[in-house]
């Protein structure tokens, strides 16, 4: 029998991250909904709160497509008698209310619990977390409401909150950190201030845990301009016209996967597993790292999310891996399932409270 698999896209946030969801997803539909034993459905959540379901992602199906409310919109998905839901939204909303409503719904989904997607999306939090199981965090403090920093430069000024380096500067001298901080809090009240650790290299690491054990990936590094010192939203996204998305860290000459040979894959990849079972993560995670000058990795942020897009971090990896997307997605598609109806006990059996995990490697 087929998997009757609900894609959730587009946004209740705005109309930035509901096209972000229509690049990532439109990219992984072309690779997945064709797949034998797989039944397709679309969900599009609008930014006004308005639920659709298109046949597929092209602006002008998704406008024709009826709108509907949430409660409409559930009586939709009951009727579709759907087994698994694929997350495709990247707002914070997305991210946790609305996998949390699947929670509600009994419809288990790929990925990531909403608590913690709220744990990664909180970056002092994560930090903190991360820091407790052993791992190497810059120091750093969050600043509140109209507080100022007492750090002082170098330091990297970054809202708490947000995604795609939204709002980040490096701050080399204390003049500029005033207008670093009021650029952060555009995007979020609470701001976090880091240490700057010097470049080094910049690299991610994903990993994946679907039944057998979280196994590390291979990892992706970044050039970063030295003058830059750190990447920004410019780095990693541009909008090529109004609603038309382009990701720019893309192909050999911004990013490419490192050698099994080089002496920090090792360190980079079991401080990544440290950091999945710190954060209680299941099927997937994916973890920023800054290598100083001597070879230390050191935590920057954790991106919980994997849209199954052919250019995501997480396929890239996995296809360097020996996976290729389609058959990345139908796992974890199955990992998901298998989590139907499963007792608390179960589920709490397979995915153990961080407490019990933070010494592991």
């Amino acid at each position: 029998m087929a998997r009757r698999v609900l894609h959730l896209t587009g946004s209740p946030t705005s109309p930035f991250w509901a096209d972000l969801s229509r690049l990532y997803a439109s990219d992984c539909l072309a690779v997945t909904r064709d797949l034998p034993g797989i039944e397709t459905t679309i969900a599009w959540v609008s930014p006004d709160g308005s639920w659709r379901f298109p046949a597929d992602l092209d602006p002008a199906t998704i406008e024709a497509a009826p709108a509907m409310t949430l409660a409409g919109a559930v009586a939709r998905i009951a009727a579709e008698r759907i087994d698994v839901m694929v997350p495709q939204l990247f707002c914070r909303a997305g991210m946790t209310a609305y996998r949390a409503l699947f929670d509600v719904l009994t419809i288990p989904y790929v990925g990531n619990t909403a608590e913690a997607m709220a744990i990664g999306a909180d970056k002092a939090l994560a930090r903190a977390i991360v820091a407790a199981a052993g791992v190497r965090v810059p120091d750093g403090e969050v600043v509140e409401a109209d507080g100022r920093p007492t750090m002082a430069p170098p330091v990297v000024v970054k809202p708490v909150d947000a995604d795609n380096s939204t709002g980040v500067s490096l701050v080399s001298h204390a003049a500029e950190l005033p207008r670093a901080i009021d650029e952060a809090r555009r995007h979020g009240p609470r701001v976090l201030v880091e240490r700057f650790v010097p470049l080094g290299r910049e690299v991610r690491c994903g990993v994946l845990d679907l039944g057998d054990g979280p196994v590390a990936l291979p990892i992706e590094e970044y050039r970063l301009d030295p003058r830059a010192g750190i990447r920004t939203f410019a780095d990693k996204i541009s909008e090529v016209e109004p609603g038309a998305l382009r990701l720019q860290a893309k192909g050999e000459e911004h990013a490419w996967i490192v050698p099994t040979s080089d002496p920090a894959v090792e360190a980079v990849q079991t401080t990544a597993l440290r950091c999945h079972r710190a954060l209680g993560c299941r099927d997937y995670g994916l973890f920023d790292f800054r290598i100083d000058p001597d070879g230390q990795p050191w935590f920057i942020e954790a991106g919980l999310y994997c849209s199954f897009a052919e250019q995501s971090v997480v396929s890239t990896m996995a296809r360097a891996a020996g996976w290729t997307t389609a058959d990345l997605f139908r796992a974890c598609v199955e990992t998901a399932a298998g989590r139907a109806g499963a007792a608390p006990a179960a589920r709490d059996a397979a995915h153990p409270p961080r407490d019990g995990i933070e010494s592991t490697t």
